[in-house]
């Protein structure tokens, strides 16, 4: 392979069969699920972010829906089955080499299954605003500071 300009940057080419090798990003897709006020976290047993926490989540595969890779992630993680009730975010996430470039941030819901660690994490728990633990990615850092405010906003109603 060289290095040669093609379609508007520098990229790896092959100088016999002139084939341009693209470096496409890796996506990964986690899953904020919430209950009585707490929001669920997994704590890593793997690089990178190993013994920190972070939402459910994982890799989708190439030829997997985001959406269906979040619920079969969340699922190998936590033990639970879930719904995907809304897209949060979608973010980029550039810095570590075989890690997710971009991540895809859903709200989920819990519709069956029994809570227990499984797959790349060893622990599952329910954490409050004013409890969360050290996070391990920034990414999940800013869905759950964002998560966090909505949470300490006094509901209209229940003041009446």
């Amino acid at each position: 392979m060289e290095e040669r300009p093609a379609f508007g940057k520098v990229r790896p080419v092959c100088p016999a069969c002139k084939r341009v090798h693209f470096i496409d990003p890796k996506v990964a897709v986690a899953v904020l699920l919430e209950s009585d006020g707490k929001v669920l976290l997994t704590h890593r047993v793997n690089d990178p972010g190993r013994g920190l926490w972070v939402t459910p989540g994982g890799f989708v595969d190439a030829d997997e829906d985001p959406t269906a890779a979040a619920v079969r992630e969340c699922e190998e993680e936590t033990g639970l089955k879930i719904e995907i009730v809304e897209l949060l975010d979608v973010l980029s996430t550039p810095g570590f080499p075989n890690s997710a470039s971009i991540v895809i941030f859903y709200r989920g819901r819990v519709i069956g299954g029994e809570l227990r660690a499984g797959d790349d994490a060893d622990r599952v728990e329910w954490f409050g605003p004013g409890e969360l633990p050290e996070i391990a990615f920034e990414s999940t850092k800013g869905v759950l500071e964002r998560w966090k405010k909505k949470s300490q906003i006094p509901n209209p109603k229940s003041q009446s």
